[in-house]
């Protein structure tokens, strides 16, 4: 038997360690069914279950109000919520069995604690429907055990962030208790304390199980009249064009048949971009393995806690009498080749890449080093950019809505984010400020960047355990969308932030250039080391908390702005121009402060929702026309002259928009929702005269023209 004390010893001479246990089909990183893997199942899952050729577990109806597709967690608990919600006549198509494709072979850890408030909620909203809302439904047991969670601090600024986090989690009612070394030994007797600064434990964390979770989810829905369908995999999603030229959701297409919708969810996980690509939408999320591997029986285990060891990059689940071990590694293995018919796959686990986590685990459980091995785990997971889910309506087709790319956070997050999605589904938008997880914060420039998105997700989970620091900046996917000033700013000594995509001015070294190198995958895929250049050497000492060395300079510039002259490049900005008749009107209804002002003026403001919420921040400026196809009177045609390439244009006064054909309107209309998700931009409107027309019939705002018919 192997013990995890050996593998580092052996990872060079064997790529093997013996498993025990019966039969379950895996898979190699190569193309294609190679050969078995044996893991501790009575049956193998494929044995017990349906075969995908044997056709659907259900008739398909003819016709749905919404259609959601993959059997996951995040499908299931869409499903849920959307049937607690009313919509009843709702179907889920799995492709094989619920659970088949990664939420099975999923850890199942639930922390409570996150430094967002919104994410707070969410697992909150997931730890009710799974420890007790379900079981009161359905008189089922999900699977749920509370065992607690210990997150490890080796030094102050870890113990600091962990401080904040319980901070927060005193707002919403968390408990959570800082322990000393002492403690945390006389709570967690088999763990080694001596390196240890202090530790956060959160006694209501614990860990899901998906199947239960799933079976639970599904019966609860089903009770309410939804349509739960296996072995039914989608092979195309019809999208017809409206009168407006907007292209829309009409039906979902299978084997059998199709059921006509105006409402798709895609919750397929690491497929989602396959089912994406059926309908012209760009999902950006990239798959990778993630893996852990079970121990043998561990003496003294039972009932200790979940631990993460963020320094470490190591957690450590409590599975029965024995251990999960895994992690997040700096080199993990991309998924290069199509996983089809995977259902309930894994992958051979590569030594090479898993050993980086067993000398974490063992420093921390000493005991590990003489347990033996029972299985391994190795199976695809999706993760994007910025390590934040897909959510909401994707802006290229409306009804077709993404809930996926969970970076191996689907179950926690699945409760809480499926309770979002449904009532983004039924009332348009979410109840929570969800634009963090909102598919439209991604420019369409980077959604379909392959680059972009292969690096920053590499970047995104090899940091995952990293402290999050309020100025940190990604090396990943950077240089991709400069300006024209940009070569004149880096003489100068700028030092750039990176915002979607663009490369904006954050402040100037006095010392001299610091160029953003490019990303080298901190050492890993045979890319050189990391060198200490002059950006990171300067975005290093913004990893803190308090005001980072350079803040002095920068308190210069602000002194220098305020008593001189400064020139500000804010091309990384998206602009709107607002047009016509009724354009000041429109601005001054549509903004919280009052922006009528003279040409020249401009007025910091924001946009409120119904609730009275921001939704954004933004800056108003009155302009005089001025040349035609110049910055002050663009062309309204296209994304605008450079380099104003963000330039988007809405009309107030029926006049201006009769002169528009049906395909401007169409842009306009996607125009006008992206705008909506922005969080920073730049409003100018101009004051042409034209002669005024009536309002649109139907209109419910007092201002005549197009742009209140975008708002109603």
């Amino acid at each position: 038997m192997a013990h995890l004390g050996r593998v580092l010893q052996a990872t060079a001479a064997t790529r093997q360690l013996p498993h025990f246990g019966r039969r379950l089909w895996f898979f190699t990183s190569g193309a294609g069914l190679t050969t078995e893997k044996n893991v501790p199942y009575q049956k193998t899952l494929k044995e017990e279950g349906h075969s995908s050729l044997g056709g659907p577990t259900k008739p398909l109806p003819a016709s749905a109000d919404v259609v959601v597709v993959g059997g996951g967690s995040l499908g299931c608990q869409t499903i849920y919520h959307l049937a607690k919600m009313g919509v009843t006549n709702v179907v889920l198509l799995e492709r094989d069995r619920l659970t088949s494709g990664t939420t099975w072979h999923t850890a199942g850890l639930l922390w409570q604690l996150r430094p967002s408030d919104v994410e707070v909620e969410l697992l909150t909203h997931t730890r009710n429907v799974v420890s007790w809302e379900l079981e009161e439904e359905t008189g089922l047991h999900t699977g749920w055990i509370q065992n607690g969670g210990l997150f490890i601090a080796s030094n102050k600024q870890r113990l600091d962030e962990y401080k904040r986090l319980m901070s927060l989690g005193k707002v919403f009612g968390i408990e959570s208790h800082v322990l000393s070394p002492e403690e945390t030994k006389e709570l967690y007797p088999l763990m080694n304390v001596d390196d240890l600064y202090g530790t956060l434990y959160v006694p209501e964390d614990g860990t899901m199980d998906p199947a239960g979770t799933c079976t639970c989810l599904t019966r609860a829905a089903s009770n309410r009249g939804a349509l739960i369908i296996e072995n039914c995999p989608v092979t195309g999603i019809e999208v017809r064009t409206d009168d407006f030229g907007v292209p829309r959701v009409a039906a979902v297409l299978t084997k059998q048949g199709a059921i006509q919708t105006s409402c798709v969810v895609n919750c397929c996980g690491v497929w989602a971009q396959a089912l994406g690509e059926m309908a012209g939408v760009q999902v950006p999320l990239v798959a990778m393995h993630h893996a852990y591997v079970v121990t043998e029986k561990i003496e003294g285990i039972q009932n200790m806690p979940n631990v993460r060891d963020h320094d470490a990059s190591v957690y450590l689940r409590l599975q029965g009498d024995a251990l999960s071990v895994g992690g997040y590694e700096s080199n993990p293995i991309f998924c290069e080749e199509a996983l089809d018919n995977f259902a309930f796959g894994l992958f051979n686990l590569d030594w090479d890449v898993f050993t980086q986590h067993i000398d974490g685990a063992i420093n921390r459980v000493p005991v590990l080093e003489k347990t033996g091995i029972k299985s391994t785990v190795c199976g695809p997971e999706s993760f994007t950019a910025d390590h934040k889910p897909l959510l909401g309506e994707a802006p290229e087709v409306r009804g077709f809505f993404l809930g996926c790319g969970f970076n191996s956070a689907g179950m926690m997050l699945g409760g809480g984010c499926g309770k979002e999605l449904a009532h983004w589904i039924v009332h348009g938008h979410p109840e929570k400020d969800m634009f963090s997880y909102d598919i439209r914060r991604f420019h369409r420039f980077l959604t379909g960047n392959s680059r972009w998105i292969r690096e920053r997700s590499h970047e995104s989970y090899a940091k995952n355990y990293s402290i999050v620091f309020p100025y940190d900046e990604p090396l990943a996917g950077r240089n991709l969308r400069k300006d024209p000033l940009y070569e004149e700013l880096l003489l100068q000594g700028c030092v750039f932030q990176e915002r979607h995509g663009w490369e904006r001015p954050g402040w100037f070294n006095p010392l001299g250039k610091a160029p953003v190198p490019d990303y080298n995958y901190y050492g890993a895929y045979g890319h050189p080391p990391c060198e200490e250049d002059a950006y990171r050497q300067l975005l290093s000492k913004e990893y803190t908390f308090d005001f980072p060395p350079h803040h002095n300079t920068i308190r210069a510039e602000c002194l220098c702005c305020r008593n001189a002259l400064a020139v500000f490049d804010m091309s990384y900005f998206g602009k709107f121009y607002l047009v016509g008749p009724d354009a000041r009107k429109a601005a001054n209804w549509l903004f919280t402060a009052d922006v009528r002002k003279a040409p020249g003026t401009t007025v910091y403001t924001c946009m409120l929702n119904k609730d009275g919420g921001v939704e954004s921040d933004l800056t108003v400026s009155s302009i005089d026309p001025g040349p035609r196809d110049s910055a002050l009177a663009p062309a309204f045609e296209g994304e605008g002259p450079s380099p104003f390439p963000l330039n988007q244009y809405l009309f107030a006064g029926l006049t201006e928009f009769q002169k528009h054909k049906q395909q401007q309107l169409r842009g306009l209309r996607t125009d006008y929702l992206f705008f909506t998700a922005s969080k920073q931009v730049s409003f100018t409107f101009n004051s042409q005269q034209s002669t005024r027309a009536k309002p649109h019939p139907g209109c419910q705002l007092p201002l005549a023209g197009l742009l209140p018919c975008l708002l109603c």
